[in-house]
């Protein structure tokens, strides 16, 4: 079993594989532009490094994706996003920095000749060099294989001295290599602890937040730093049903008055839900969705005091998501994942907002049934769960740094499931490292808030009496690594949230 574990700590391991990675493949090419490199597989695995410091970097980016996938290069796996201070010509605008894992047929030299191209269209011209452009792409790896030419060497040589590089080629990687492709990148690496080794050396995780780069997601017309606090997500239910406050704001007044409220006390974001996911909910179709949702949504958008907030839409059908977004919310939580509309995938990959992807099995009628309540390992498989929904989203064009996920609470878990969820956040992001460490560093969502598991621990039937018992959990899930918390009670909760953001501030002072 190839894991990267056991390839930092197998002494000269790595240098056995380049060695086998060199006489089974001819890593190797000697060639000149005019010379036509043969390849012997149909398909190579990439890497290929996107940069952008010149108009709408976020743009470039999304552009760029679109003209790869057009041209034969299909695009599997991305990186999380960086902001990035300019290296070597210092005196230019920030760049924003990622990278792509793809497969492609085109040789190296072509796929050169294809990246060339994007970049021309995209309006890059010769210049400074390391200097301002709209686009920039590098082919940091191409299979398994070295080349060297007058115009491309691979790996790419300054991989090793630019941490706005490595950190997006670590994020394709998992903790456990995937492939023998994944396992020669390794063994390019100067270290014999392969490009783990390398990135630690450099500085690894600590450089995040310093050193001029930081981690973001693009959202609204700016780009979130999740790191910086815990954001406190309130929840709007225009529903008649909802377990906790079903009834309560279902005309447009009543629901912009506790918007309002919540925004008052504190809120970051909005999150507003036109159909109930409660255990044994009846389904409501999309049109009847969007009547309860529109004018609701409509006049919190157009609050003053929802100027700075985010607005979030809890639907689990695309139809609802389009129209929702076309109207002003920022971004997209989806019970399912993508599992209960095969189109919602594809349609918010073409609304470019975030996607909050959240684990359950089922659906809301079905998710509490013994079979999808089975689990060896609840952390374990909800991980590998969330991780293959994450997958598809990519596939389908969402990259990983528009990724919020959540491991759901109460969706298909029993009481001890839940407590498990609150007190393993550390397992479950570490069981995704494994498969992709962008994955791995996406926000966390978690929402306990005044769930019947609580309710059962404290003998409290009414849900509006569970608000202490939600603040233990949200208390445990923030110094757990939760970036987002989705409560109905801000003002208390927000209290919560600051005094733990404050503990985890002090930790890091003093590790430091």
């Amino acid at each position: 079993m190839n894991t990267l574990k056991q390839l930092v700590c197998t002494k000269g391991w790595f240098g056995g594989s380049a060695k086998y990675c060199r006489a089974l493949h001819s890593s190797y090419f000697h060639s000149f532009p005019d010379v036509s490199v043969e390849v012997h597989s149909p398909e190579q695995e990439v890497v290929i490094a996107l940069g952008s410091n010149i108009g709408d970097r976020l743009q470039n980016f999304n552009k760029a994706l679109v003209l790869m996938n057009e041209s034969g290069i299909n695009i599997r796996r991305h990186a999380c996003l960086y902001e990035t201070a300019p290296a070597y010509v210092t005196n230019q605008p920030h760049f924003l920095n990622s990278a792509v894992r793809a497969v492609t047929k085109l040789g190296p030299h072509e796929l050169l000749g294809v990246l060339k191209k994007i970049e021309t269209d995209m309006g890059r011209t010769d210049g400074l060099r390391y200097g301002p452009r709209p686009i920039d792409l590098d082919i940091l790896f191409y299979g398994k294989f070295k080349v060297h030419s007058d115009i491309l060497t691979i790996p790419h040589e300054r991989i090793w001295e630019r941490p706005f590089v490595m950190a997006p080629l670590m994020d394709l990687l998992g903790s456990v290599a995937d492939c023998d492709t994944v396992t020669c990148w390794h063994s390019f690496s100067q270290h014999s602890g392969g490009l783990s080794q390398s990135w630690e050396k450099m500085g690894g995780e600590s450089l995040i937040g310093k050193e001029g780069i930081k981690r973001v997601l693009p959202i609204k017309n700016g780009l979130w730093d999740w790191s910086q606090k815990t954001s406190v997500m309130g929840i709007l239910n225009v529903t008649p049903d909802s377990f906790s406050d079903g009834g309560k704001f279902l005309s447009v007044e009543s629901a912009v008055s506790q918007a309002r409220l919540m925004i008052s006390q504190g809120a970051d974001m909005i999150d507003i839900g036109a159909q109930s996911t409660r255990p044994m909910a009846s389904w409501i179709s999309a049109e009847e969705e969007l009547n309860r949702l529109v004018p609701v949504l409509e006049a919190v958008v157009g609050m003053p005091e929802a100027e700075g907030k985010l607005i979030s839409v809890d639907t689990f059908y695309s139809e609802v998501a389009s129209e929702a977004v076309s109207k002003g919310a920022h971004l997209v939580n989806d019970v399912s994942a993508g599992q209960l509309d095969p189109n919602m995938l594809r349609v918010v990959a073409g609304l470019q907002v975030p996607y909050v992807a959240m684990h359950m099995r089922g659906d809301p009628s079905t998710m509490q049934s013994s079979e999808n309540l089975q689990y060896d390992d609840v952390c374990k498989q909800i991980a590998s769960e969330l991780y293959l929904r994450v997958k598809d989203a990519e596939l389908s064009g969402i990259p990983a740094w528009r990724i919020i996920v959540d491991p759901g609470i109460g969706f298909s878990k029993r009481n001890e499931h839940n407590l498990d969820i609150l007190m393993g956040l550390q397992n479950i992001r570490a069981e995704i490292a494994r498969k992709s460490l962008a994955v791995c560093h996406a926000p966390l969502l978690i929402g306990p808030s005044r769930k019947r598991f609580l309710g059962d621990i404290c003998s409290r039937t009414a849900a509006d009496e569970r608000d202490p018992a939600t603040i233990a959990c949200i208390t445990t899930s923030v110094l757990g690594g939760a970036n987002i918390v989705r409560v109905h009670n801000v003002r208390d909760n927000l209290d919560a949230v600051k005094v733990c953001d404050a503990m985890l501030k002090q930790r890091r002072s003093c590790v430091t």
